[in-house]
């Protein structure tokens, strides 16, 4: 009689891996997928062959498979030998695009995940792309690596993780065995540490550069003045629907979908703020429901778009850099409260306790800070701004 019980399989259960006997075990990763895996004797070694993943293979399925790959052992046959002789093995790419298809429904961001597949497309699939998964090794992982390891230390990280999650995905199809990824970390070189903070225009000199901003216009130019009153991030403020807006109320509702931390946020618009939509409200083009459109019609304003403006401007900071210089004004300037600036952020309550707990977002504290905000960034407050709470 087996250890594990359907019942304790539906669970929530912590990554490791949970026992049933005579070597079967259930493989529970930190993102939380589940596969089979048995540990036999194989020529003297012990060995772990993987059996499927949770979702394709059942407890009792699992156990039959185990018992099959002990008799096989007994007789002298290698269980995974055999058993490609009836699996059809793919190839990676194959593999990427299977993962591809079962993981987008989960995606909170599209984008993202379509990233991911077009960055294996161009970093992996020319090396491996054609390969069986089973005939990877991690020579070849760590090769492809190395060619953009130290040139392009995050995009490597990323084609990194991805070629990890395909692998896995494979091992617990039982495709091919585990892969050792941390064989491949040890033998990359250390790439140079950054500080892993964006490059933030300093708060001080916010005022001139939104008056320099002012000096012309440009749908791009707008959104980026949007985007620094609002202390919002680039994708909420290039996405922006007027649908959202509310001129009357003063408001910006994001839908959750669209945030980071997957909740619905309100956005109180200071009266500059309300200037910077009501001008693209007389500019709003026929035809979409964006805000702040790009050049191709129904299409929004890339992130490029902002960031070459602050270029043009021979600025070295980053678009997401304005949101730091909020925080670090916050902090400097103000008396408000370290939660009311997070609010105003949107950034999640890192204690999980206390996020059950929290019901209100602040917004009343949070328009009058976006109000003082907006002061300062025009110039009008020159002095410091002192805000109770």
């Amino acid at each position: 009689m087996g250890k594990l019980n359907p019942i304790q399989l539906k669970s929530n259960m912590k990554p490791g891996r949970y026992m049933d006997g005579d070597g079967l075990m259930l493989d529970v990763k930190p993102s939380g997928s589940k596969s089979w895996v048995v540990r036999l004797q194989a020529g003297g070694k012990r060995r772990d062959y993987g059996l499927g993943s949770f979702k394709d293979v059942g407890l009792s399925e699992a156990r039959d498979l185990a018992r099959e790959y002990r008799k096989k052992l007994r007789q002298g046959v290698d269980p995974i030998a055999d058993r490609r002789k009836v699996s059809v093995v793919p190839s990676f790419a194959e593999a990427a695009a299977t993962v591809h298809e079962e993981h987008k429904r989960g995606w909170r961001n599209g984008k993202h995940g379509e990233q991911g597949l077009t960055t294996l497309k161009t970093y992996a699939f020319p090396k491996i792309g054609q390969l069986p998964v089973d005939q990877i090794t991690t020579g070849q992982v760590r090769d492809l690596l190395g060619e953009i390891w130290l040139t392009k230390p995050e995009t490597a990280r990323r084609v990194r993780q991805r070629i990890g999650t395909v692998l896995d995905f494979a091992h617990g199809k039982g495709w091919r065995e585990p892969f050792v990824m941390a064989a491949v970390n040890k033998a990359l070189p250390k790439q140079p540490r950054k500080s892993g903070r964006f490059e933030a225009l300093p708060y001080a000199e916010v005022p001139a550069f939104v008056a320099k901003l002012r000096e012309r216009e440009s749908m791009g130019r707008l959104a980026l003045g949007a985007l620094v009153l609002t202390a919002s991030r680039s994708g909420e403020v290039r996405l922006a629907r007027w649908s959202e807006i509310d001129l009357d109320k003063a408001t910006w509702t994001i839908p959750a979908e669209r945030m980071k931390a997957g909740k619905t946020h309100v956005v109180p618009l200071s009266p500059a703020a309300l200037r910077v939509f009501r001008r693209a409200a007389e500019l709003r083009m026929a035809g979409t429901d964006l805000v702040f459109p790009g050049l191709k019609r129904g299409k929004p304003l890339s992130d490029m778009t902002l960031l070459k403006i602050l270029r043009d401007m021979k600025l070295d900071a980053t678009v997401h850099g304005f949101r730091s210089a909020f925080r670090d004004w916050c902090a400097e300037e103000t008396s408000v409260a370290g939660e009311v600036a997070e609010a105003a952020l949107a950034h999640a309550i890192p204690n999980k306790v206390e996020a059950a707990y929290r019901r209100t977002d602040f917004f009343e504290k949070r328009r009058k800070l976006m109000d003082a905000w907006a002061e300062y960034c025009s110039g009008s407050a020159a002095n410091v701004v002192r805000l109770a709470g």
